[in-house]
């Protein structure tokens, strides 16, 4: 196998721990997606024949036409639908056209810690090298927006080789909000040192109010520079459709085009078919972007009704049991520091391997409790994994009885 090919799969080691747990805090919703997209998907095949069939293949037309509708005002931009709106198969597969497309060998690539765990290797098989910061919590840093970036470090980490920014706004996993100084300093750094931003923002509409998502490339000079990736399945909470999109200027679009023409090719026309009328039906109500004032919005019955009560009963649940969650002011994940769990659990029943302290504990809730949960330090590189494995990751878009249960095994796991 070639060298650019190796490392462990968290994606495999997730699926594993499914089929063998009762309570599954993994990360992906398990209840349904809001009623209007059900019933657009199963009326869109029998509608109109060719919806079953091949589409455009940078984007079904009706849907890259509702993506520039419903971001061209965020952007405070006419799109050109056709050269600046790029759909994949998910905004997984729109990172690797960015990388594939943007990164010659030799060329290196900065990473924000902690971070979704393909961007290293993306950029690896790009034949590029990643370079790591890991965010750092300040105080008592019980709050996800607690954890800060270091901008003399990250300017330390620039060279004449540095090509592109990965930036994760809303972060998973921890679930900052970047707040408008944080993002403004970016984007000063970007512009300085004429870096393009991967702004992968596909928890975007997942933000607590009062902390509003504020998108990166709408700073002055950023648009240029920046390609903003979307997902559906984050977005409509349907993440098994797998659709993603890309938004940015047409130089970049079009070299991210060239990969994906040689690669997939199209995505499937009665999901995008599908996303299109919803986005269209979320148009149809005032919006704004990010208040989510409006209170027949679905983002803000997702996240204000929906979500925030579920991140508030996660949070009690690790309180309850003695660990200390980090609130987290996007997404739907959770990190908690768990070190207060080396007092519980058998030094004799931890398995021997080198691994971090985390990756052991959560096979030991797995094995032992039936619990599943996701190791925080997956999310860093080798080099930072040892100073963050005291925390795991949650998830809590869960249904209530998910939660329900969660709760009864954490207790019966863990309370002292």
């Amino acid at each position: 196998m070639s060298r650019r090919m190796s490392g462990s799969s968290l994606s495999d080691s997730r699926w594993r721990i499914k089929r063998s747990t009762s309570a599954r805090t993994l990360g992906f919703p398990n209840f349904p997606p809001i009623q209007h997209v059900m019933d657009g998907l199963s009326s869109i095949p029998v509608e109109n024949h060719l919806n079953n069939q091949y589409t455009r293949g940078f984007g079904h037309a009706p849907f890259v036409q509702a993506l520039g509708d419903f971001y061209g005002p965020l952007f405070d931009r006419k799109l050109d639908v056709n050269n600046e709106i790029l759909v994949t198969v998910g905004a997984y597969f729109s990172l690797y056209a960015a990388t594939q497309a943007l990164i010659n060998p030799g060329d290196e690539a900065i990473i924000i810690e902690p971070f979704f765990d393909c961007y290293a290797p993306m950029v690896r098989y790009a034949g590029g090298t990643p370079k790591f910061i890991p965010l750092k919590p300040a105080g008592n840093a019980d709050d996800a927006n607690d954890w800060k970036l270091d901008m003399d470090h990250l300017q330390s980490l620039v060279t004449d080789k540095t090509k592109l920014i990965f930036f994760n706004n809303p972060n998973n996993p921890l679930g900052k909000v970047f707040t408008h100084e944080e993002v403004q300093a970016l984007s000063e750094f970007c512009i300085k040192n004429d870096i393009i931003c991967l702004a992968d923002e596909v928890y975007e509409h997942l933000a607590y109010n009062p902390q509003p998502h504020l998108r990166i490339g709408n700073y002055p000079g950023m648009y240029e520079r920046t390609i903003t990736m979307g997902s559906a399945g984050k977005t409509w909470s349907c993440t098994g459709w797998k659709i993603g999109w890309s938004i940015g200027p047409a130089d970049l679009i079009k070299a991210m085009q060239v990969v994906w023409q040689n690669s997939i090719y199209t995505c499937a026309t009665p999901l995008q078919e599908a996303c299109a009328r919803s986005f269209r039906l979320e148009m149809e109500r005032p919006f704004d972007g990010h208040a989510k004032d409006n209170p027949e919005s679905y983002f803000r019955t997702l996240t204000e009704v929906e979500l925030k009560p579920k991140r508030e009963k996660m949070a009690k649940i690790l309180k309850n049991v003695g660990l200390k969650p980090i609130i987290p002011n996007g997404g739907y994940f959770m990190i908690a520091d768990a070190s207060p769990m080396k007092k519980i659990i058998p030094e004799e029943q931890m398995d021997d391997s080198n691994d971090p302290w985390d990756y052991k504990a959560v096979r030991w809730m797995c094995r032992q409790k039936k619990i599943a949960a996701i190791p925080n330090s997956a999310f860093y590189s080798d080099g930072h994994k040892k100073q963050y494995e005291n925390y795991i990751r949650f998830c809590f878009a869960k249904d209530d009885a998910t939660l329900d249960k969660f709760e009864e095994m954490m207790v019966a796991g863990f309370k002292q």
